[in-house]
């Protein structure tokens, strides 16, 4: 959708799914590494979301070779879709999508930015594959 159907549409309802569809991803991969981990007995899991993310950050990570530059984006990209979803506005400026806040602070997402983020669940699936394999 990202690669084909935007560069064609160029709608700004294109970006905020591709958004979604991203961060829907990388859920969902993060998930099922502590769950795998949790069902190898490497690591125990709380009903706290914030808590089982942090025990991904300090002890999942390193075992399945995340940079803190990969785990940097993952955190960014966490909290621009949570600053989205408390959003009360955002509009299309240009080739972006503003996200305003509450307070006014703006943040704009783009395709090349969209693009890296995909680059990232790619990166962070086959990772993954890898070390559940080992």
């Amino acid at each position: 959708m990202l690669y084909v159907t935007y560069p064609v549409i160029k709608d700004k309802r294109l970006l905020l799914k591709s958004l979604d569809e991203v961060y829907d991803a990388i859920v969902l991969i993060i998930n099922s590494i502590l769950q795998y981990d949790y069902l190898r007995r490497m690591i125990t899991l709380t009903n706290n979301p914030q808590q089982n993310f942090e025990t991904f950050i300090t002890k999942c990570s390193r075992r399945y070779n995340l940079s803190a530059e990969e785990l940097s984006e993952i955190t960014n990209l966490i909290t621009l879709m949570e600053n989205h979803k408390k959003s009360p506005m955002e509009f299309a400026r240009k080739d972006k999508v503003i996200i305003l806040s509450d307070s006014l602070k703006t943040t704009a997402v783009d395709s090349e930015k969209l693009k890296k983020y995909l680059s990232l669940a790619k990166n962070l699936v086959n990772k993954a594959k890898f070390g559940m394999s080992i």
